[in-house]
């Protein structure tokens, strides 16, 4: 009923499903064929996921420290051209990840991102998944919320394990760092 009257009330209602296996969560039922052997059940799912407009929230955080083994669709993602977000879900009990950087990194190589899809990640397709459409992208009228990086190229954020790369951080257009 919450889901039904969010919209009307400028709630933003979000599901956290599926974090640390790849069958569907019981919410997902209703759209699905009950019939469909397990992968068939995972495309009608992605499926779903692409025409309700979702975003898949990636927690590579999670996923490394939980040790887990069995990764997210990212083909099925990739195939019906469903946004992937990546985030730090930080918290003390599975994901004590402090840095969005490190996260690009770990969705890199666990979850096998090119670097620019953990940069959109981590930017507009993190932001759309917030509701955020304002932002994400530098563009003019948007608000500007950016982080300026000593790095010749994107693919530099995804490499390096630590290190100080930020030159400068904004929001709303006003410098922060």
């Amino acid at each position: 009923a919450l889901a039904q009257r969010a919209p009307g009330h400028l709630l933003l209602v979000h599901r956290g499903a599926d974090q640390v296996r790849a069958t569907p969560p019981p919410w997902v039922a209703p759209l699905l064929d009950a019939d469909k052997k397990a992968a068939g059940v995972l495309v009608q799912t992605v499926r779903a996921m692409a025409d309700a407009g979702t975003v898949a929230v990636l927690l590579p955080g999670a996923f490394h420290v939980l040790r887990e083994t069995k990764l997210p669709p990212l083909d099925l993602l990739r195939e019906h051209s469903v946004p992937m977000a990546v985030a730090t879900d930080c918290n003390p009990g599975t994901s004590p990840l402090l840095s969005l950087r490190q996260a690009m990194q770990l969705a890199c190589t666990h979850f096998k991102l090119t670097p620019e899809e953990a940069l959109r990640g981590t930017t507009i397709n993190a932001a759309r998944a917030l509701g955020l459409h304002d932002r994400g992208m530098l563009r003019v009228g948007l608000r500007a919320d950016f982080a300026h990086w000593r790095v010749a190229r994107p693919a530099a954020l995804c490499y390096w394990l630590g290190g100080q790369l930020l030159d400068a951080s904004y929001a709303g257009g006003r410098r922060l760092v």
